[in-house]
Formats: structure tokens, C-alpha cells, sequence
């Protein structure tokens, strides 16, 4: 069985158990192929935890969840070098960062030193503990959520932190229809009746595989142009209008271009297609670019926020 189909009937198991969050699924299997890490922003009770642990179930890989409180320290994320009375030596102790799949829940509830070695090891791809280097996984991915609602007593990430994030996702409430679909769900799981996980689990082989096609995919010159013109109109956005500079004060790094790159092609090869058009590029690029962009005091007093901003950057920039 090819990547693709594997791909397609894990995307079709994860929809069946996160009714509608279509959304939120497929910038999940986006950031899985383009190897990056999710930040995911919602009130409580919308599936983000169960999104992730869905995601687990259908890969051969390893899991853990990580309560992000106030009082965890660097150490509970990353691991220790733990004493043996035995003999005298140090022997290190892995944290639940050494898994393959790592749920960091609430993050913004945690201080500046647990996050920064959180985002260090997602950043880095190992862990430095004393005079000695851990690496972590090659299948390594990590889904942050982070509560909008109750501010009161939280940790706020810092812009150049945030910009770790391969994308920062937003996820709003089901309408009626998927209301209804989800007591359904619940009640059948409630009599041990769940949805049938795939027939084929995704492999860390087949998620290595998949990442090679999907950066092989085909982007034409004026597509890659379209990216590189979109990032520079958010550093300098009086090129495109005047308006737009009184509410940009920084724009995205080129760590924004390269994102904007790999879940554009991630996309196109999530969707069967064999090229990126520029629909791909502006289908990802409000969740690639909102946490990139740093809003003037005008914007926020005028109540705009960093998806306006988007929204009239891709009217204005030209695709050729």
C-alpha cells in the first residue's frame, strides 16, 4: 500500500473520531508531513487532547501527555541524570519528551524556563542534560494547546518562541449538524462501540517515506515567487498598502517562509496533487502566518487581528 493510501485511511480514522474538526485534522497530518510541531488554540471541551491521542492510535509510535501547571519543572519535561548508590554513578533518567508523539496540554500554564525547554528540544531535536547530548526521535512531533478563555495566572509565549511553531491553529466550536454526530459518537463509545481503527497502521517508515514525496512535490517558479513576495509584504507592507504598515510592526522570519514552503507541498500531497498551486500556499497560510506577525498598538486598538491582516495581504499580493 502506497504512502498516500495510508495517509488517506489514517485522515478518514481520525475524522471519524473528532467530528467536526476537519480542520484541526488536517493541519495535524500537515504538521506530521512537513516535520514541524502544532500549537492549537480553543476553549475547553473541543476535542484538541483527543485529536492527538486519536492521532497515537493510529501510528505505530510512541505517546505522552505532559500537564503543563505551574509548578513543573525543566527536569519533569526533559529528564534527569538520577543518582545509583550502588556504584556511585549517574545514570540519566528520560523525560516524556523522548516519545514520538507528545502532547504539551495548556502550555501557557507552565513558566518561561518549562517552556523554553520544551521549545529548545523541539527546536534542537535533542535534550542536554550535564556534559551529554540525548537525541530524540526522527519521528518527532509536538501539539501544544493553549487555552484563550482564562488568562488569569497564565505564562504567555513569547513572540520568538511561538515562531518555533510550524503552525498555530485555531479551533472554534462544531455547528449543529456535527453537535448532534458527536452524543452519537460518545454514547457508542460509552458501550465500548468505537470507531474501527485503520486495517493498516501508519509505521514511522511510512511517515519517513511520506515526508520525502511530499518535499519532492512539484512548485513552479512563479508559485515559490508568490511565497517569498507574501513573506517580504509582511515585513513591508506600505509596498502593497499604506493602511496596512499602521498595524504591522514586524513581519514573518524567513523560518515563515520555509514553513509556508513545506505545508503548501505537504498539502498538495495530502490532496493527491502532484504540483503546489497557489491555492495550497493561501489555504495554509493563515495558520503559518498569524503567530509570525507582530500587530502595532493601532491594530489591536482598531480591533484587527493578525487573520486580517492576512486576509489583505493575499488580496493585494499577485500570484504572478
Amino acid at each position: 500500500m502506497s504512502h498516500n493510501s495510508v495517509l488517506n485511511e489514517l485522515r478518514q480514522y481520525l475524522c471519524s473520531c473528532i467530528i467536526g474538526q476537519e480542520h484541526l485534522v488536517d493541519r495535524l497530518l500537515i504538521t506530521l508531513l512537513a516535520d514541524g510541531h502544532l500549537l492549537v488554540e480553543g476553549a475547553p471541551g473541543l476535542a484538541k487532547t483527543r485529536a492527538v491521542k486519536a492521532l497515537a492510535d493510529g501510528l505505530e509510535a510512541g505517546f505522552h501527555r505532559i500537564q503543563f501547571t505551574p509548578d513543573l519543572l525543566p527536569a519533569d519535561v526533559t529528564g534527569t541524570d538520577i543518582y545509583t548508590p550502588e556504584d556511585g554513578s549517574f545514570r540519566f533518567q528520560p523525560g516524556p519528551i523522548f516519545q514520538n508523539l507528545v502532547l504539551a496540554d495548556e502550555i501557557n500554564r507552565s513558566p518561561a524556563k518549562v517552556q523554553s525547554a520544551l521549545l529548545e528540544a523541539m527546536a534542537e531535536r535533542q535534550v542536554s542534560v550535564g556534559r551529554k547530548t540525548y537525541p530524540l526521535p526522527k519521528v518527532f512531533m509536538v501539539m501544544a494547546t493553549q487555552n484563550p478563555i482564562e488568562q488569569e495566572g497564565t505564562y504567555p509565549l513569547p513572540e520568538a518562541q511561538l515562531d518555533r511553531f510550524l503552525m498555530h491553529v485555531r479551533v472554534n466550536y462544531p455547528d449543529v449538524e456535527a453537535e448532534r454526530k458527536i452524543l452519537q459518537l460518545a454514547r457508542g463509545e460509552a458501550i465500548k462501540q468505537s470507531p474501527v481503527k485503520p486495517d493498516t497502521p501508519l509505521t514511522q517508515a511510512n511517515v519517513l517515506g511520506a515526508r520525502q514525496e511530499a518535499l519532492a512535490v512539484h512548485m513552479e517558479p512563479v508559485v515559490e515567487e508568490y511565497i517569498v513576495q507574501l513573506i517580504n509584504a509582511t515585513r513591508h507592507p506600505a509596498l502593497y498598502d499604506d493602511r496596512l504598515s499602521e498595524y504591522l510592526d514586524y513581519g514573518a522570519s524567513p523560518r515563515g517562509t520555509i514553513a509556508l514552503d513545506r505545508c503548501s507541498r505537504a498539502r498538495a500531497w495530502l490532496n493527491g496533487k502532484d504540483f503546489v498551486s497557489p491555492d495550497d500556499v493561501q489555504a495554509v497560510a493563515h495558520d503559518v502566518l498569524r503567530h509570525r506577525l507582530l500587530l502595532t498598538f493601532e491594530a489591536e486598538a482598531e480591533g484587527k487581528d493578525a487573520d486580517h491582516i492576512i486576509d489583505q495581504l493575499l488580496n493585494r499580493v499577485p500570484v504572478a
